[in-house]
């Protein structure tokens, strides 16, 4: 799923002039879809962004200055627009999802210090509301507008030359999940970002398909990778307005793309509805899933699912892109997670940063294949997080002696109970064992003497699912102490707009109910 294809270096490209390359090259190819709502040529894109980067140049914005872009699924194509229109007037993008309250965005906003508001259909610039100063030198004014405005006003052949672009100066700042805290800006240049780009048509990605299909939000540093495979990559790149599993299975049908991502939540949704029974499923040859590692037993329903896929997982973050692990199922290794791929490096360490032997858990380092990532007027936290091209993963775990790398857990959701540590992680694969339980979620509730104990939030796939029920069927899979005290059965679980869990919204479901010493 990575834009890394080579492992040569930092790319001499931007990724501006790798549009107008692609555009030269196949002028009437579609780089993107969007069900029901349009196709974008590379001809096009080229065309649009120009007249927008001129529009934004003649509305003062000026190299490095921060434009904010929010929109929604449906709106993927102007997007795109915006988000090399932006690049193409020397600017920095700042891509969010409509799917943000109106505080996340004026926090983000206020962040970056951002000049101007780029909108989607339908949406509105978040009105005043107090927050910490931005990261820029000072609050500026914002002003917001749609791409259509900006072209508009550019004219229809605008005869303008931009301002000059460097592959590394910063292009790109992503906001973090924010599952823990207040969400981080991460800065990418062009090199980050165009890293392993190619050129020559030959030798494109995901050659074996006509489609690529996903159902990422806009915001996410999934989302920006399909982006740059709309640019980058052979296929077209497909999306849904709004995903549903129905709606994601007859693109299958109808499209047949040979490629495929998904997040495991979008993953279960689909087992879930039987629709792999319902709607051909056979021209799928990648299946990649990302933003959170996949259960065994759900890597294993996928394979059944669907028979010609290679069940594939990405390991990465917004911090550490382009460098990541991808690992295909094995099911002599359902729990690895693989090794670094095209150019990137892996190691585990202990508090102290030293390297760690084989088998040995610790802290999860991985080092980018090139111009490395940072946060964004933050210089503490990046001298936390990033060290010498290494980026801290924020999570636990180790590598066996083949190399392949096995995550404990976030180091965040670690559950200290008494004198041991507990993996959330282990438990929720017991938990994705019982044919009952659709989804689950464990985490730390606070303890007397213990400390900590486990919870335990499950979806199930039918009614008369029983908590006594599930904490039986651990019982013979888990050690006692990483038995979940309480176990809460739910419709759903809370998740941010990447689709991660936000476990820190679970204990609030149980009440105040103080946790009894019975029974540990």
């Amino acid at each position: 799923m990575t834009a890394a294809t080579r492992t040569r270096g930092v790319p001499a490209l931007t990724l501006p002039e790798l549009l107008r390359l692609r555009a030269g090259q196949e002028p009437d190819g579609e780089a993107m879809i969007v069900e029901g709502h349009g196709t974008l040529t590379f001809a096009e894109w080229e065309r649009r962004s120009e007249a927008l980067a001129a529009g934004l140049v003649a509305r003062g914005v000026t190299p490095g200055d921060r434009v904010a872009l929010h929109f929604g699924s449906r709106d993927w194509i102007d997007f795109a627009v915006a988000f090399f229109g932006v690049l193409k007037a020397g600017a920095v993008a700042v891509p969010m999802s409509d799917r943000l309250a109106p505080a996340e965005l004026r926090y983000m906003i206020r962040h970056c210090a951002a000049t101007a508001v780029l909108l989607g259909r339908d949406l509105t610039t978040p009105g005043p509301g107090t927050g910490e100063q931005g990261a820029g030198e000072e609050n500026t004014e914002t002003w917001s507008a749609t791409p259509a405005d900006l072209e508009a006003g550019a004219g229809p052949e605008p005869a303008w030359e931009g301002p000059r672009v460097r592959p590394r100066d910063l292009a790109q700042i992503l906001y973090t999940s924010g599952t823990t805290g207040r969400p981080k800006g991460v800065g990418a240049t062009h090199a980050n970002l165009a890293y392993g780009c190619v050129t020559q048509p030959k030798h494109r990605r995901f050659a074996h398909s006509r489609h690529l299909l996903h159902a990422f939000p806009i915001g996410t540093n999934a989302g920006q990778t399909m982006l740059v495979n709309a640019l980058d990559a052979r296929p077209t790149v497909l999306t849904p307005a709004r995903f549903t599993p129905g709606r994601f299975a007859r693109l299958i049908e109808t499209y047949r793309p040979g490629t495929v991502f998904v997040v495991p939540s979008m993953a279960i949704e689909l087992l879930d509805a039987g629709l792999h029974e319902r709607h051909d499923m056979s021209s799928v040859v990648l299946l990649g899933s990302a933003a959170a590692a996949l259960p065994p037993a759900l890597s294993e329903r996928l394979s059944a699912a669907f028979p010609n896929a290679t069940v594939t997982n990405y390991y990465t973050s917004t911090e550490a892109a382009p460098a990541q692990t991808i690992m295909i199922y094995d099911r002599t290794r359902p729990a690895a997670l693989g090794r670094p791929a095209f150019g990137g490096s892996l190691r585990v360490t202990d508090e102290e940063g030293a390297p760690l032997p084989p088998g040995e858990t610790g802290e999860v380092w991985m080092r980018s294949p090139t111009v490395p990532r940072s946060y964004f007027g933050d210089a503490e936290a990046s001298a936390r997080s990033f060290r010498d091209g290494w980026v801290r993963m924020g999570d636990l775990g180790y590598v066996d002696a083949d190399g392949y790398l096995y995550l404990v857990d976030r180091e965040s959701d670690v559950v200290k109970t008494g004198a041991f540590k507990v993996s959330t992680l282990q438990v929720e694969a017991a938990l994705y064992e019982h044919p009952l339980v659709a989804e689950a979620a464990v985490f730390g509730l606070p303890h007397p003497v213990l400390g900590s104990v486990l919870g335990a939030a499950v979806v199930p796939r039918a009614p008369g699912l029983s908590t006594s029920e599930v904490r039986a069927f651990l019982m013979d899979r888990l050690a006692w102490h990483e038995l979940p005290e309480r176990v809460l059965v739910v419709d759903s679980l809370p998740r941010n707009q990447s689709g991660k869990v936000i476990k820190k919204e679970l204990p609030a479901l149980l009440g105040d109910s103080v946790i009894s010493t019975e029974g540990k």
